[in-house]
């Protein structure tokens, strides 16, 4: 009768990693994972913060009353940014 091993514990030893390499290797890519979402998001959010802001600036200089709606556009890409950090500390959790 075979012991039942996980796969992960055979390529531990067949490569001669340590478990707490292995472990010590698992915590970098979440973290590395975690800084993609948080930047990639950040670039977004400021791409489109760039288009939105251009374009409110002369709506709200072409009409003074557009202030209020304009003002809730600008803030919307800002979203992504929430989402981005969601995800992060969902990774890192």
């Amino acid at each position: 009768m075979a012991l039942p091993v996980s796969p992960t514990a055979v390529a531990t030893v067949a490569s001669g990693l340590t478990p707490e390499i292995v472990a010590a290797s698992q915590t970098g890519m979440k973290a590395i994972g975690a800084g993609i979402a948080i930047g990639s998001t950040g670039i977004a959010a400021a791409i489109a913060e760039y288009g939105i802001g251009t374009a409110a600036v002369g709506a709200t200089a072409e009409k003074p009353e557009l202030f209020g709606t304009v003002l809730i556009l600008t803030v919307i890409p800002e979203t992504i940014v929430i989402f981005g950090l969601v995800v992060a500390l969902l990774l890192i959790i």
